[in-house]
């Protein structure tokens, strides 16, 4: 394993700066590294809060992700220097492509087609490279454009577990071949996350499964559970697939949606 582990949380619920302070703080106590916070209308902003964050804990912190088409690249290439230098360089800018129409809509916005939001994220990126250069950078995403993009121009790369319409024995194999063969020479320096949608929350070993807005809407049960998002069995259990999936795809940054923060927290003892 080339990479020491990495552990995020995304944090979705703000009510009052006491429960943000307390949720964060707690995250940092179970062992978590980064802080994470989704980009949706219905989520807390991502900069002020992730500030705040970072004010209050030690962790790096980083918007899971970034949904590019919301934003205009050089008022986020500030932005993000901004928050790089507040945070003593302890901000990671995660970027996709943006998915939910109804979000563009709700914000005034057009919604483009697929291509040209990948356009959209890739000018961005490029942007951003070039005027913010200091900030690293993960890109999340499943099909072949964004995928490539994050090979050629990311810090992280950000997988889902599989790609569109794949029927590979070994999803994550394939996703990280992809990735290798498009990433060449530079492979060997991007870090791999996975963002664990499903596991035990009780010694029975039966996984809970998240259903919310972007985390498996359109998989039945049994697909999830077959997921290589899923983890199932005892704490050991799940720490060995961690460690294998660390071993054989080099993926050694994982992240889970707040629903699993406590549960995780046991995986997390076992890998340190």
């Amino acid at each position: 394993m080339s990479r020491p582990f990495r552990f995020g949380v995304a944090l979705a619920a703000l009510s009052s700066r006491d429960q943000w302070r307390d949720a964060v703080r707690r995250a940092e106590d179970l062992g978590y590294d980064v802080v994470h916070l989704p980009d949706h209308l219905a989520t807390p902003a991502p900069f002020p809060a992730l500030l705040l964050a970072a004010e209050l804990t030690n962790l790096r912190v980083s918007p899971f992700v970034l949904n590019a088409g919301f934003y205009r690249p050089a008022l986020l290439a500030r932005d993000a220097a901004a928050l790089d230098l507040l945070t003593d360089h302890r901000f990671e800018l995660g970027l996709g492509a943006g998915y939910v129409k109804e979000e563009f809509e709700a914000a005034g916005l057009d919604f483009p087609s697929a291509g040209r939001r990948v356009d959209h994220l890739a000018h961005t990126t490029r942007h951003l490279r070039e005027h913010a250069p200091q900030v690293p950078i993960m890109i999340a995403g499943s099909g072949d454009r964004v995928l490539t993009l994050a090979a050629q121009q990311a810090d992280i790369v950000a997988f889902s577990g599989t790609r569109p319409n794949s029927t590979s024995a070994d999803p994550l194999a394939e996703l990280v071949d992809f990735v290798r063969q498009r990433a060449a020479d530079r492979f060997e320096r991007l870090e791999l996350n996975l963002t664990i949608t499903a596991l035990p929350h009780d010694d029975s070993g039966r996984p809970k499964i998240l259903r919310t807005a972007g985390f498996g809407q359109r998989l039945t049960d049994n697909e999830i559970l077959a997921s290589p998002t899923t983890l199932q069995g005892t704490v050991q259990d799940m720490a060995d697939t961690l460690r294998r999936y660390a071993e054989d795809y080099r993926i050694t940054y994982i992240s889970v949606p707040q629903l699993h923060m406590e549960a995780f927290a046991r995986v997390i003892a076992e890998l340190r």
